[in-house]
């Protein structure tokens, strides 16, 4: 694999693109502007048939920066119409270069390179390699060490760009940290705290994009990351469309190993987090992270209290690699089985908030004409990745709901259950959500994919 171009050829590139600083300025937090053409340099390839907004990332700016305007804002029905899997196939073996070009190209102002402030930061040296303008954000989960920090300062220094950083919610971290303290990941999992501080801000920025890039390799961690494609229909999050299907995903490090990364990063002299030459390979927050050993695997260092089988913080789930759906357990349940007979398809939505209905309790909820309170019941495949990727939302969900006199529940209806549900529940796919409201003996199908946290809400209140 090629991972260098021509310095010619860079030199050319970043010369016909560029745009300076000076010319631009950042919008402010959660404004949304129009795409300025005679900002865009004339031999970008720029249609403007449409109408076309611009709405970032709800971003922390930097008054002293410029913002690189990025190229163009592609159109919902043009992501429609994008057949990742052939893209992902005519890309396979491309450099990265080739596949940060092309993701940038396609998507222009609706993408944006995810940086952790690790080694990713090849992605920014690539992006910026291209000559077109990009846009960077990152997850300050509150709790990063002082060296990440300081390396976020430098890499906005050295490429003259402003990371847009996204926050977790105060009071979710604030009820967390009262309710189980500081270290509760040391002793139940780091899942809930990443989930708080990682992967509801995550799911925040990304609705306001139609694309993502990340850092992902398959070298990584073998175990949950073998089969990560350079380029798919994000299986795990909605874009600004919502719905599935309304995020792309770019992995351009797919292929690459980690040596040559940092080939690349050294012949390049990009900026590297002073925390590398420590021993930390991949960095994370502060209590999470430690050096590794020479010989170790770098995601050995992450959550080393844990199954090292299981070294994801749900940022990358529906990229996790599972044993096949169709080795399914004796009374059909649908939970995948290694030979030894331990479940690797775990149950979703666990929260003290939802109510795990059983076969006859969904059957009683069904047969009442009167309830005392209304519910809103999902009905699951715990191995169905789009259960798995609206399982954030449902949860928050649950807490929003809590105490507010509806309750929420689900009833898992694969298997046995699968048959009745479809005879019963008016189950078609999985997902599938019913309202049963206060005073009426039938529950109400809700029929959109868009299953974030604000639609249905949304719903809960319309039917209220």
């Amino acid at each position: 694999m090629a991972l260098f171009p021509s310095s010619s050829l860079l030199r050319g590139s970043i010369s016909s693109h560029a745009v300076s600083p000076r010319d631009l300025k950042a919008p402010w937090i959660g404004s949304v502007r129009q795409l300025n053409q005679s900002l865009v340099p004339s031999d970008a390839g720029i249609s403007f048939g449409k109408q076309c907004f611009v709405k970032p990332i709800c971003a922390e700016l930097r008054s002293d920066l410029g913002v690189p305007l990025a190229a163009a804002v592609v159109a919902a029905d043009e992501i429609e119409s994008l057949d990742c899997e052939k893209l992902a196939k005519e890309l396979e073996n491309g450099s990265p270069l080739e596949i940060m070009d092309k993701a940038l190209e396609k998507f222009g102002s609706e993408i944006a390179i995810a940086f952790s402030g690790a080694e990713d930061v090849a992605l920014i040296e690539y992006a910026k390699l291209t000559g077109r303008p990009f846009r960077v954000f990152s997850l300050d989960t509150g709790r990063l060490n002082s060296e990440t920090y300081q390396f976020f300062d430098t890499v906005e220094k050295h490429y003259g760009i402003r990371i847009e950083y996204m926050f977790p919610d105060a009071v979710e971290v604030q009820a967390l940290v009262r309710t189980k303290g500081l270290f509760s990941f040391y002793e139940d999992g780091h899942q809930e705290c990443c989930r708080v501080r990682k992967v509801r801000p995550l799911r925040r920025a990304l609705k306001g994009l139609r694309a993502w890039i990340t850092g992902q390799r398959k070298d990584q961690s073998p175990g949950t990351r073998a089969e990560i494609p350079v380029v798919q229909v994000d299986p795990s999050f909605e874009g600004k469309d919502g719905g599935n299907g309304s995020l792309v995903k770019w992995n351009p490090l797919a292929n690459v190993q980690g040596r040559d990364i940092w080939n690349f990063i050294h012949a390049m002299n990009v900026p590297i987090n002073t925390l590398h030459p420590k021993g930390y390979i991949s960095i994370g927050c502060e209590p999470c992270t430690r050096p590794v050993l020479p010989g170790q695997h770098e995601r050995e260092g992450r959550w080393w209290w844990e199954d090292a089988k299981a070294k994801e913080c749900g940022l990358h789930k529906g990229n996790i690699k599972h044993v096949e759906v169709s080795q399914l357990n004796g009374n059909g349940n649908g939970a995948a089985q290694h030979t030894n007979g331990s479940a690797t398809v775990t149950d979703l939505f666990n929260s003290p908030k939802l109510v795990n209905l059983s076969r006859t309790g969904i059957e009683n909820l069904s047969r009442l004409e009167i309830r005392k309170e209304p519910w809103i019941v999902v009905l699951y495949a715990p191995w169905c990745r789009f259960c798995q990727a609206m399982e954030e939302s449902y949860v928050e969900l649950a807490e929003k709901l809590d105490g507010s006199g509806v309750k929420v529940g689900k009833f898992r209806a694969d298997g046995d259950q699968k048959e009745f549900a479809k005879q019963e529940l008016q189950l078609g796919s999985f997902p599938t959500i019913l309202f049963f409201p206060k005073y009426s003996s039938k529950p109400i199908k809700y029929p959109s994919e868009k299953r974030d946290v604000d639609s249905l809400m949304a719903l809960v209140s319309a039917l209220l």
